[in-house]
C-alpha cells in the first residue's frame, strides 16, 4: 500500500486530493475517502494536496492512527 488516508479526513472529505490523483485511485466511503492501493502509483500528489494533512505514505503514518492502514485495506476488501 502506498498512501493511506487518516482521521483528519472523518467527515471533512475535501476532495482536493481527488482532483490531483493521476490514476484515479482514491474513492469516497461513508465517512472518509481511501486510496485504492492496487491503484496508486505511489506519485504522491494526493499528500502535497490534502488541506487537512490527512494523507500519508503507509510507513509514515504517525502511531496514533496506525488503524487507519487497517480500515484501508478492509474496505477494498470489502468490495
Amino acid at each position: 500500500m502506498a498512501y493511506v488516508i487518516t482521521e483528519p479526513c472523518i467527515d471533512v472529505k475535501d476532495k482536493a486530493c481527488i482532483d490531483v490523483c493521476p490514476v484515479e485511485c482514491i474513492y469516497e466511503g461513508d465517512d472518509q475517502f481511501y486510496i485504492n492501493p492496487d491503484e496508486c502509483i505511489d506519485c504522491g500528489a494526493c499528500e502535497a494536496e490534502c488541506p487537512a494533512k490527512a494523507i500519508f505514505s503507509e510507513k509514515s503514518v504517525p502511531e496514533k492512527w496506525h488503524s487507519f492502514i487497517k480500515k484501508n485495506k478492509e474496505f477494498f476488501s470489502e468490495e
